[in-house]
């Protein structure tokens, strides 16, 4: 992936600032937003155009509102909530195109601060529409995405827009996503370990077949591991097994042989009756599956095995849990994992989705090297396939 060129390399100051970031947040039923990750997380990009004299316009989606205004899905409570946490004022406009926000637009000064509605309350953002993109554009001067969990999809404001203001720059937050996914894939450190869990293999096909020609060892747990485990000819009880995928997943087995790469698979598990927060559970090994149980947890053989490989690896990527890491009885492969990573020395990538979830169950965010904001982005980019926000922007060279 070719650098891009970000916030630092052009003056900001008197030019309006058209900055794509994602505060796409939960809300309680009171209107309360429950958890401002996404928003604390675009602060330093916010506060480097603000404070460079930027005339900043905020845009973002929030939920699926179909095409069509929605209450419900209003960006207003963001407003205030943004500058409680910046300091200083948040004017919200009442839409994110047309001439009532093109004058709200032109009165804004250096360093000031405007969000826009929902760009999904029209048809045209998630069809990518060019006149929806040139409404947007004529609002700036200068584009700039932040919004990593965005980027896989070209939309309006993450990809139409960005073809046409010049130069496209990154923000901080999608600078540091890029930085580390595209080193851990290009150039790591060896070895290259990774991390694969999860329920379906076929939710995980084209990650694995990316990573086999670049990994030194690939680690795999979750559900998907028993599909893996009966293509080698064990039997795995009532765990979930994908039986149109075991050809599959022999192929996959084959080509990590032929590639010399060192696929593990559990080699004993923590297996239950049912899928149950208080069902009881015990061990078994790979050669004494009951036919009556489900595995929910990889075991202690196999988390020992996990750990020391992982000890000794200088780049980790870890996308997928061990186990049903929800239910506590069934959270320890997945907790011990975390752990691992968190006490090697690897420069360590957490992937999105359900491996943040597990990260922070753990309470080791702090000891991961970056975590991705973007679960179905960073999929996607270990996948191999190009972004298409990211590919918009301006190539540094």
């Amino acid at each position: 992936m070719q650098e891009k060129m970000t916030i630092r390399d052009i003056p900001l100051k008197g030019r309006r600032v058209f900055c794509r970031v994602d505060f796409n947040v939960p809300f309680d039923a009171e209107g309360q937003i429950t958890d401002a990750t996404r928003i604390t997380s675009a602060l330093p990009t916010i506060k480097m155009i603000i404070e460079a004299g930027g005339r900043l316009i905020l845009a973002s989606h929030l939920g699926r509102p179909k095409a069509a205004p929605n209450p419900k899905y209003s960006l207003a409570p963001v407003a205030p909530y943004l500058a409680n946490l910046l300091g200083c004022p948040v004017t919200m406009a009442n839409d994110c195109i047309g001439p009532e926000v093109e004058k709200q637009v032109a009165q804004l000064q250096d360093g000031q601060v405007l969000l826009l509605e929902n760009v999904r309350f029209h048809p045209g953002e998630e069809k990518n529409d060019p006149e929806f993109a040139r409404q947007l554009a004529k609002l700036a001067e200068v584009y700039v995405n932040d919004a990593f969990g965005t980027a896989h999809r070209a939309h309006a404001s993450t990809e139409g827009v960005a073809r046409l203001l010049s130069p496209a720059l990154s923000g901080l937050l999608m600078e540091q996503e890029i930085r580390y996914l595209g080193l851990a894939l290009a150039a790591p450190k060896r070895p290259l370990v990774a991390v694969i869990g999860g329920a379906k293999v076929s939710d995980k096909i084209m990650v694995i077949e990316n990573l086999l020609s670049k990994v030194d060892s690939l680690l795999i747990g979750g559900g998907m591991a028993y599909t893996f485990l009966r293509a080698q000819g064990f039997s795995v009880g009532k765990s979930l097994v994908e039986e149109d995928r075991i050809e599959l997943a022999k192929t996959l087995l084959q080509k990590a042989e032929d590639q010399g790469v060192k696929l593990l698979l559990p080699q004993d598990h923590v297996i239950a009756a049912e899928f149950k927060a208080d069902a009881a559970h015990r061990i078994c090994s790979n050669n004494d599956f009951p036919a009556d149980l489900m595995a929910l947890d990889i075991g202690p053989k196999t988390i020992a095995s996990y750990a020391d490989t992982l000890a000794k690896a200088q780049t980790v990527i870890w996308n997928g849990p061990m186990g049903v890491f929800e239910f506590d009885a069934f959270a320890t492969g997945t907790m011990a994992v975390a752990q691992a990573i968190a006490d090697s020395s690897a420069l360590s990538i957490i992937g999105g989705g359900d491996s943040v979830a597990a990260v922070n169950k753990s309470g080791l965010e702090g000891r991961m090297t970056h975590i991705s904001t973007g679960g179905g982005a960073s999929l996607e980019f270990l996948e191999g396939r190009a972004l298409p926000g990211v590919v918009a922007l301006t190539d540094k060279a």
